[in-house]
């Protein structure tokens, strides 16, 4: 195949991919006949029941804001995880993309304290992490990446 077919190839299934994803986030309907519509209700005030359980609380005891990404994730796994998750996860700094999701393209991001790359000490926890992500969050065709302390990519998995 000769380079332009490619480059027009390319052109032609990013538009598509574009319009897929415009498509569908300027969708607002609530009521949906979809099959995936009450999965995805059901997900979705599970992770607001979730957010809840895991807001940050002041020294009054009352809830003062909600939660951030990362620590509502760490929340899930020192409820629901196991005790290798447990120690992976607690390494996490930072987690960007989980709340947004459209079950297309859905892509996380998950930072950790780790240093050192694939190479380094944090390759076999990430896909602990990966794993644990996977849990806490569902999607279609979800993608979760872990990077460690300098942003080098450690491992990633679906969710």
């Amino acid at each position: 195949m000769g380079m332009k077919t490619k480059v027009a190839l390319g052109a032609v299934v990013g538009i598509v991919v574009i319009g897929a994803v415009s498509a569908n986030s300027g969708d607002t309907d609530d009521g949906s006949t979809g099959k995936g519509s009450s999965a995805s209700a059901q997900r979705q005030s599970g992770d607001a029941k979730s957010a809840n359980d895991a807001g940050s609380k002041g020294s009054d005891g009352k809830n003062t804001e909600k939660a951030s990404q990362a620590e509502q994730f760490k929340a899930f796994v020192q409820k629901n995880g196991s005790p290798q998750e447990k120690k992976a996860v607690s390494h996490v700094t930072k987690v960007q993309g989980a709340d947004e999701q459209n079950d297309i393209l859905d892509a996380a991001d998950v930072y950790t304290d780790f240093t050192g790359g694939l190479m380094g000490e944090g390759a076999a926890p990430a896909k602990l992490i990966a794993s644990a992500f996977a849990d806490w969050k569902q999607s279609e065709n979800g993608l979760v990446t872990v990077y460690d302390a300098n942003g080098e990519l450690l491992g990633n998995g679906k969710f």
